[in-house]
């Protein structure tokens, strides 16, 4: 007798493999990563080796001598939490910092749940907002790009400006015609400050017509986000545009592109159906745009990925699809 073993999600066919996926997003991130490298210099390469480093070794040493099982090292998994991470931080944080984040993604948000495929939440984002919450100083010190300002070496990002200028009573218009805030084409070419994975809406969009090209992810996820954040923004511009920028804004900037593309797609934490992936991208753009318009964040991107993840097993349950064979009852 033939035993059947079930395995955890996620479940790949057609001739695809978990490894050769995973390395298709590694490839999908290399212009972000080296357009990071191009503008931030050395740094941004010593802290996304570091990150890589720590996070393979992290499995290694947690696999091979606490859980005590074979070490899953080649499947990728690790290596895009370590250019996630990095991808999430700026590019000259103190690297003692970026092997705690490390510890954290690969031993809290990955490991402790069983390794790949029972992670409820996604590991880079777990290990991101804890250090955001720990060394909430460093974490937002962002590095301008060399070429920029040879006076001034850090800068806060649009997300930021844009919100403490509101907050001291400016408008909307004033704040980005002012001569240090940085135009659409600065923020989509990537001039400006910020972590090493959201300066380049560009980089970021080649990355996604690979992924979509070679059917590494599926448009829902990343087109319900964008589309919901065009669509509340937009709102919210048109009722107030005093107070409120416009959506154009909202996609360029901050990790907004970054998220869509390379850390909601993921398939562990994201929800399996069509329709469960619609809802799921629309509540990441909602609450995105409800924590950087309301909340104590600029940014809102990662805090909203790891809420919805949350919400991935019940989203799961809601849009289950019909087992197959079974007529629906008239």
């Amino acid at each position: 007798m033939n035993n059947i073993f079930i395995s955890p999600s996620p479940h790949v066919h057609s001739g695809d493999s978990i490894q050769k996926n995973m390395y298709g997003v590694v490839i999908a991130m290399l212009p972000a990563m080296i357009l990071a490298g191009i503008y931030f210099g050395l740094g941004a390469i010593i802290v996304a080796t570091v990150s890589v480093v720590s996070c393979l070794l992290f499995e290694y040493l947690i696999q091979k001598f606490i859980l005590k099982v074979k070490t899953t090292l080649t499947d990728g998994s690790a290596l895009i939490t370590g250019l996630l991470l990095a991808f999430n931080v700026p590019s000259d944080i103190p690297l003692w910092i970026i092997v705690i984040g490390a510890l954290v993604a690969i031993g809290m948000g990955k490991l402790s749940f069983g390794g790949l495929g029972n992670n409820v939440f996604n590991p880079a984002l777990v290990g991101r907002v804890f250090l955001l919450i720990s060394f909430p100083v460093q974490m937002t010190s962002w590095p301008k790009p060399a070429h920029l300002s040879a006076d001034a070496y850090t800068g806060a990002t649009p997300l930021a400006m844009l919100k403490e200028g509101i907050a001291n009573g400016e408008s909307v218009a004033s704040i980005m015609q002012s001569n240090n805030f940085p135009s659409y084409k600065d923020m989509f070419m990537g001039n400006i400050g910020g972590s090493l994975g959201e300066v380049a809406a560009i980089a970021i969009l080649l990355g996604l017509a690979y992924m979509l090209i070679k059917k590494i992810i599926t448009w829902h996820i990343p087109v319900s986000i964008l589309g919901t954040v065009a669509i509340f923004g937009g709102i919210l511009h048109l009722s107030d545009p005093i107070h409120y920028a416009d959506p154009l804004f909202h996609m360029v900037s901050g990790g907004l592109l970054a998220g869509a593309v390379f850390m909601a797609t993921d398939y562990v934490t994201s929800p399996m159906s069509k329709k469960g992936m619609i809802i799921y991208g629309i509540g990441i753009g909602l609450l995105t745009i409800i924590i950087r318009v309301w909340g104590a964040y600029p940014e809102g991107m990662s805090f909203a990925i790891l809420i919805m993840n949350a919400f991935t097993p019940l989203i799961n349950t809601y849009c289950k699809p019909k087992r197959f064979g079974v007529i629906k009852n008239k």
